[in-house]
């Protein structure tokens, strides 16, 4: 009979498993609330070097992570949130998929207990007072539902966002700590650190800024429209003219340039509204593309990511996840990239085979023609 003689260290095997549990139950956390934490990520890169600058005047880590969100960031986010809804419905109306029936039959109880209000002896009688109350109710704790998970949140992005300013340089010293004893830590964390700010710094906040400036910009600017020649959806094309800052090369003219030739086209049509035509494309140049890249890009640090994937990650992201895709999807390109950067040489066996050097001349002579092999040599008076 084989006997195995295992020699096993129980307590430390224990501590082992306790501790997979506990990191499963942290990425059961995450991943349930992935959205929440991922634009927490990207309110802290966002505003990090702007707290850095008002943690020097005033000293005082915590006040400084409080200035920089309450006066910077929420007022952007707030400002985005409302021109993304905006924009959203002047896409619905714009398919031409707004239906009245749903918002109807939503404020037909309402509709009803006005009735009721103005003529008690409407609804007495018939049976459907409990029915249209409880409706009533129902929808609304249903909207104030709604209205209190935003609200949880938002609190949570910016309670992220507030400790990771405060301590980030405490979670720095922790990291360094672990190159005490694991050396590839701090070598895959700060090129990751840097990528991160390279993305949600430069990139995405850019990417915000233009798309409140060009909403903004396209709902004042369609006042001084004239029937026909006027931006369709002018809050929407702004949106997406933000967006289209991400796409490597082109930009945002992908958006506006073919805006422009459709203003031109009703222009030409009616032969009137150039002038229009003509401040449209000023706006979208100077306002909209240029003082945004000068303002934002500066902060964009350094980074060594591919255009192309990084454009793929953008793209891909939002189709896969969703909308906080846009940020989720950069996160794993900077994960993975460094990842096989750093941590993938260090994984792979050592090479003791050293190739040989070769002198280039002897491959190729001055006309650029390759030498003849040795036995085919005519100088060797061999055949």
């Amino acid at each position: 009979m084989v006997t195995f003689d295992l020699d096993v260290d129980w307590g430390r095997a224990v501590w082992i498993g306790f501790g997979v549990v506990l990191a499963l139950g942290v990425v059961w956390v995450l991943w349930s609330f992935v959205g929440t934490f991922v634009f927490a990520l990207f309110i802290y890169y966002s505003t990090r070097r702007i707290h850095g600058h008002v943690h020097d005047r005033v000293g005082q880590p915590s006040l400084s992570a409080a200035l920089s969100l309450g006066v910077l960031a929420l007022p952007v986010v707030l400002l985005l949130l409302y021109v993304t809804a905006v924009g959203l419905g002047e896409l619905q109306q714009f398919a031409g998929t707004t239906d009245l029936g749903p918002y109807y039959d939503s404020v037909q109880p309402f509709l009803n207990v006005s009735a009721a209000v103005e003529d008690p002896g409407s609804l007495v009688g018939d049976g459907r007072t409990v029915d249209l109350v409880s409706g009533s109710l129902s929808r609304v704790t249903s909207y104030l539902g709604v209205v209190g998970t935003g609200l949880l949140h938002l609190f949570v992005m910016f309670a992220v966002a507030f400790y990771l300013l405060r301590d980030d340089h405490r979670l720095a010293a922790w990291v360094t700590d672990l190159d005490t004893r694991w050396d590839v830590v701090e070598s895959y964390a700060r090129p990751v650190d840097r990528s991160l700010e390279r993305v949600f710094a430069g990139n995405i906040l850019n990417a915000v800024v233009a798309s409140t400036v060009g909403a903004i910009s396209y709902s004042l600017l369609n006042l001084l429209a004239t029937d026909p020649v006027s931006i369709p959806a002018p809050a929407l094309v702004g949106l997406l003219t933000g967006i289209g800052s991400l796409i490597p090369v082109v930009g945002m003219k992908i958006v506006y340039v073919p805006v422009i030739g459709y203003l031109s086209f009703q222009a030409w049509s009616t032969g009137s509204g150039w002038g229009f035509v003509g401040l449209f494309a000023l706006v979208s140049f100077v306002v909209i593309d240029v003082i945004p890249d000068l303002f934002v890009r500066p902060y964009v640090s350094g980074g060594d990511l591919h255009t192309g994937a990084l454009m793929f990650a953008y793209i891909l992201g939002p189709l896969l996840f969703g909308w906080y895709g846009l940020f989720l999807g950069p996160v794993i390109l900077v994960f993975v990239t460094h990842f096989a950067r750093v941590i993938v040489p260090r994984l792979l066996p050592a090479d003791d085979v050293q190739p040989t050097s070769v002198d280039p001349s002897h491959l190729t002579d001055p006309g650029g023609a390759r030498p003849p092999p040795p036995g085919d040599d005519p100088a060797s008076g061999t055949d």
